[in-house]
């Protein structure tokens, strides 16, 4: 009997598979999983193209670093001339204060080859400076682990999996497709099953081939020797984590919209609910927090998102500090409330009726 199950398993499971790459209703599930990849992308290019751009100017101005710190505010623009020689860029704004007086500040700029100074200038004293270095790889680590957690895996992989899992079954009843399943002898369960293995598949090449892509996108703008002294200390472990994680957040995730597609004729109100139980998850109380996928999810994230520094002070203190779940902990959580979920859509599957003249 099992292996026979297991033969109309992997039968639904290559019917779907077609189905769910090239459906038209999922087009826009590849804009959502690979538009990080082309913003990383296009910020490496950035990066690349302004570091040899400071290098180039460095080597017409040659300017020290030793000599760029020494620089203090006070100094007259003559004193700044002095020491650094002519800037490589320079330009004057006027402006009115709040009497009508016109006053103007001056901007120079210099170059050591990997930092660009800005000096400003006001009544010919330089009253402040700006420093511009080039993103070194921890702070790109954390750019992207702040793109993953709040963007990816809240949005693109949520979302993604709404829209391959809730048509598993809703989109075959709106297409009066869904009898040809039930017409054959087939177990309820098992049908459930094959169309949950399928868009498990699905979701999880889409959503850890874009992961492995932003990672790519990400390191393409260091040079060779700090991308392999990174992999060769904790890069390729957190490379692993990160694709572990996408493919535990299809797994948790499609769990559930697989039943909201099952149960629900209108699948949009417990999306939403289940989309705001989510992103509160910040704001509720430790224990409630371990109800929420994000907060698996996020505890085994190899680099902790570091927190807005825009977030207004009152929203800040709203947030509750919880520890982060151990990863046996995360990865049982997940694991035990996506069978939770699954047991009780194959309960459900077996009472399923098709009337499509009110779906």
């Amino acid at each position: 009997m099992m292996k026979l199950w297991y033969g109309q398993i992997v039968s639904v499971v290559r019917l779907e598979l077609k189905k769910t790459f090239f459906s038209k209703r999922g087009l826009w599930i590849y804009l959502l999983a690979f538009a990080p990849v082309v913003l990383y992308m296009i910020n490496s290019v950035y990066a690349t193209r302004e570091r040899r751009h400071l290098a180039q100017l460095a080597t017409e101005h040659p300017v020290s670093q030793v000599a760029l710190n020494s620089i203090k505010t006070g100094l007259t623009r003559d004193q700044v001339v002095e020491k650094l020689g002519e800037p490589y860029w320079q330009r004057t704004r006027n402006y009115r204060r709040g009497n009508g007086e016109k006053r103007s500040i001056v901007f120079y700029k210099y170059t050591d080859g990997k930092n660009d100074v800005t000096y400003h200038f006001e009544d010919d004293k330089l009253t402040r400076i700006h420093r511009r270095g080039a993103d070194a790889l921890p702070q790109i680590q954390l750019v992207f682990a702040t793109g993953f957690q709040f963007y990816f895996l809240r949005l693109a992989v949520f979302f993604g999996c709404v829209g391959v899992f809730v048509n598993l079954f809703r989109g075959e009843m709106l297409d009066k497709s869904l009898h040809f399943y039930l017409l054959t002898p087939m177990r309820r369960e098992v049908l459930l099953a094959g169309k949950y293995f399928a868009g498990l598949l699905a979701t999880v090449v889409i959503f850890t081939s874009s992961t492995a892509l932003q990672w790519w996108a990400m390191l393409w703008q260091f040079e060779r020797g700090v991308i392999v002294d990174f992999l060769a200390g904790p890069g390729w472990t957190q490379f692993a984590a990160y694709l572990s994680v996408t493919a535990l957040a299809c797994v948790g995730y499609g769990s559930i919209f697989l039943a909201v597609g099952l149960l629900f004729r209108n699948p949009i109100i417990p999306t939403a609910m289940v989309l705001v139980w989510e992103s509160v998850n910040p704001f509720l109380p430790p224990l409630m927090k371990k109800t929420s996928m994000i907060y698996y999810l996020q505890s085994l994230c190899p680099v902790t998102a570091p927190p807005d520094k825009n977030m207004p002070p009152l929203i800040n203190l709203l947030i509750s500090p919880t520890e982060p779940a151990t990863t046996l902990t995360a990865v049982t959580g997940i694991v035990l409330l996506t069978l939770f979920v699954l047991v009780l859509a194959s309960r459900m599957a077996r009472k399923l009726e098709i009337n499509y003249s009110t779906d």
